[in-house]
Parts: structure tokens; sequence; C-alpha cells
């Protein structure tokens, strides 16, 4: 059996497959959130720890008498954990979502001269949340607290530690720091010197970088007896979520798509080498399979559509029908959902508004499919930049999203793709249990590609794939372009 570990924003889960892909125990366990003004994101690594325990006790409880080979655990991308030299954490985790620090992101991209500058240097543009400002943030906020950083971990990275004791990285996870080269696969060692004035004090608290068939150590006696597995079982890098998500999806050759519509939104498509021309909005994260995820991130999605339907007094139920009974452009209604600031485009101070409400689209169902448009033209607005012109031959759609039947629809007819729903929602957690998989068969000297393994485990739920219907393509281009003009108007973008 093989055990992956899903530690997200609101919660942990863990999945418990064989070599087939067939699911045997699930657990979950939810995580509180610290959230401030400032627009602060925090967490307890503890509060990670504890929910592992309890989700991957869940999951084992349903199937006592299996014997896990081995495990590998998924983690939200950009956290930034920092341990002193007792190996204790130091302060709560800041999160991917935090915005507190976008001051000290705009001003390490001038310190580099600029977006372009930064670059071409390091073929990335550290965009609000990544891991980077926090380090400036912490070091011009908290001082004290900043000369005690012994260690820097990313949250599956310190779930890794307390698993086996073990500090190393990976490239995937790696690559959304803004430290770290993507075309050279290695740290960038100026942009942390910028931070603490080239003493080598953040270069020397990074973990070494592993490849993705290195089994990094196997589960310490105690955490093993704790959690009811052979302290024999082997523990694979793990990696960030959309990397793992994208393992969890067979989107390990090129021309596959995943689409996450959570909280946030993601879309990323694997590359075997990264594009000779590269679009500085799109994220070129390293893949945990061995090549690059170029990917784009929205931060407004389903939370959005939370919100409307509240102050509407409705509830998801209701989106069915809402999409069902209105028209591709909400009847020349448009929504720029930016209830959060937004990540792409890089508008980290940005507002939402709602435009061109008139007697006629004044109703509950019009704004609903405005509010659920918004969301999917910026995320389908990734997916242009992501394929430069080409077409994608499917897309594996995963998250709350992924549950409506009408929100597939429209994101199948307004992209003209075929939109297909894996059988496992969990993406991240079967990412993370098929790299197990591809570690531990490595391990042996019995390897196995990611294709092959991918192949047998991930399976697509056909009663729920959506087909474009060609007659809405002209009516959903027009409502994209009548998004692209107002947010255009409003940004300048």
């Amino acid at each position: 059996m093989y055990l992956g570990i899903d530690c997200g924003t609101q919660g942990t889960k863990a999945l418990l497959i064989d070599e087939q892909g067939i699911a045997y125990g699930r657990g979950h366990a939810t995580h509180q959130v610290i959230q401030r003004s400032s627009g602060a994101r925090e967490q307890e690594p503890q509060w990670w720890i504890d929910a592992l325990r309890l989700s991957v006790k869940q999951a084992i409880s349903q199937a006592p008498a299996c014997q896990i080979e081995a495990l590998a655990v998924s983690g939200q991308q950009h956290g930034l954990v920092v341990l002193d030299e007792r190996m204790q954490v130091i302060r709560p985790a800041k999160l991917w979502n935090d915005t507190e620090t976008a001051p000290q992101n705009a001003e390490l991209i001038a310190r580099f001269g600029g977006q372009q500058a930064f670059f071409e240097r390091f073929g990335i543009i550290p965009l609000t949340g990544y891991t980077v400002s926090k380090l400036l943030w912490l070091q011009q906020q908290e001082p004290e607290n900043f000369a005690r950083i012994r260690h820097i971990l990313l949250p599956h990275e310190y779930l890794n530690f307390w698993l086996t004791g073990n500090l190393c990285a990976e490239y995937g996870d790696a690559s959304g720091t803004g430290y770290f080269d993507v075309r050279n696969r290695t740290w960038a060692a100026e942009v942390l010197a910028s931070i603490d004035h080239g003493t080598g004090h953040l270069l020397r608290a990074l973990s070494p970088l592993v490849p993705v068939q290195r089994i990094i150590g196997t589960v310490k006696p105690d955490v093993a007896a704790d959690l009811c597995i052979s302290n024999s079982c082997l523990v694979a890098s793990g990696g960030g979520d959309n990397m793992m998500g994208a393992i969890g999806t067979g989107n390990v050759t090129e021309g596959v798509v995943t689409m996450s519509v959570g909280t946030s939104a993601t879309v990323y498509s694997f590359r075997n080498e990264l594009a000779a021309k590269q679009n500085p909005s799109v994220a070129p994260f390293c893949s945990s399979s061995d090549g690059w995820l170029p990917l784009v991130c929205t931060m407004n999605a389903t939370n959005v559509v939370t919100q409307i339907l509240d102050t509407l007094g409705r509830t998801v139920a209701d989106i069915e029908f809402a999409l069902a009974t209105t028209n591709p452009g909400s009847n020349a209604l448009t929504f720029i959902p930016f209830l959060n600031g937004e990540r792409t485009p890089d508008l980290p101070y940005a507002h939402g508004s709602l435009i061109g409400i008139s007697a006629s689209n004044f109703g509950a169902e019009n704004f609903i499919r405005a509010t659920i448009e918004g969301v999917s033209f910026g995320i389908l607005d990734g997916l242009d930049l992501i394929l430069e012109g080409t077409n994608a031959k499917r897309i594996l759609l995963i998250g709350g999203g992924s549950r409506s039947a009408q929100w597939r629809q429209l994101l199948a007819d307004a992209s003209g793709t075929a939109v297909h729903i894996p059988r496992e929602e969990e993406a991240g957690c079967l990412g993370a249990c098929i790299q197990a998989i591809f570690a531990a068969r490595s391990e042996i000297g019995s390897p196995e590609t990611f294709i092959e393994i991918c192949d047998r485990c991930v399976k697509i739920d056909d009663k729920r794939t959506a087909s474009p219907n060609p007659a809405l393509a002209s009516q959903y281009s027009q409502a994209r372009a009548a998004y692209k003009h107002h947010r255009a108007i409003q940004y300048g973008v």
C-alpha cells in the first residue's frame, strides 16, 4: 500500500491506495487560519502535524492489516516555516495567500532593476505570496526572529522533517519560492544575499535539493508507532500541491492541462522543456516529475462565488439553476472578481466590480452567472498564456468547482476543449501516492515511468465529462472580450 498526504490551507487529507490506484482508506482534519486586516494569513505548523496524525490514522483504520511501503507529502506552496538552532519553529508560518508582504515583494523586484530584469536573471518574477518576500518582511519587521533563523522550510518540507528527521528540498516546490533559478535548478544566492546583506545566513539555512526518484528517509520509530505504521516505511520527496495535483491528474505529458478551481484557482500543463520565449505572467515552475510545469494562479475563485451566494441568500445548489436559466454574458453584466486583490494579473491591491447593471439583468441568477463567468474567464486567460496559441488535448478539472455540472459545461464551452473529471477527487493525495510508488520502485531497482503509473492509477469519470457546444462559442467569445475590456479600463491590463 501507498500513502499520500495533502496539507492544504483549510485542512490535511490522507489517501491509502494499492499499486493499481484503488483506494482503501481516507482521512481528513481541518486547520485554523490566522487572519489579520493587514493581509496576514498564517498558521502554526503544529496544526499541520496534528491534522496529519488525525487524517492518517483515519485512513489506516479503514485498512488496518495493510503494510504501507512508502508515502509522500503534498503541501500548500509558498508558505514560510523558519526553525532555530534547536530545530524549533520560530513563529507561525506565513501562507501563500498572505498579502502583508506586498511592499517587500515590490522592493525586492526593484532592487534587481524591475520585473523584466529580475525575469531575465532568474527566469521567474516573484509575486506577492511567494516565499521570498516573507523573508524580507521578517528581516524588516521582526529582526530578532530573522536573526534566529537556521533552517528555512516550505510546508511539505517541514512535514517531511517531522516524519523522518531529515531536511531536504525538491525542484518543484522550490521553484515557487522566488529564490530559486528555474532554468538551472539551483538556489538563487543573489536574491538571498540582497536580504541578508551578503552574509550567507539565508543560503546556509536552505536544505539540499534532491531528485524526484530519491527516497529521503524512513519514518522515525516514534512517529511510526504513533501513526501505527512500520518504521521501514519509505518517504519520498513529495512536493507542492500543484505539482502533486499535476501527477494525480495524469498531467505528466505535454498537451494535458490541469485546472484546479478551489479557494484560489490554478491552471498548469506539463512541459518537457521551458518555452523558448517565456511569458513573465506565467510562473515557469519545475514539475515534480522531471520536467516543467508552467502555471498561472488567480486568487479569486470559489471563495468569491461563496460570497455572492451568501449575499443573495442562496447555496451552491442554486448554481446549477442559475447557469442553466441564463445566457453566456449574463445579459451584458460583467463581474471583475478581484475581491482579494489578484495574482494574475499582479494586482495585490485591486478591488472587484460589477459592471453593466440594468433593469433587464438585475436578478440573482444573472449575478451568480456573472460571478462564475468572471472567475472562469480569469482562469481561461491564464490557460491562453500557458498554451501560447496551441490547443490542449484535454482539461482535467479538480477542486470544488468541478462538482458543478453546469460550471464544467461553461468551462468546456468557453474554452472549446473537453473537460474531464478524475474519479479521485483528491488529486494532491493521489499524486503523492503515485510519487511514492515511483520513488519506491526506483529504490528497489525496478523503476517505472510516471506515465506508466498514471495510466493505471488515474481514472476518469466518463459520466461527468463536458464536451464543448460549438453553437455557444461566439457568445462566450463576446463575453470574454467584454470582461477583458472592462478589466483594461479599470486596471490597464
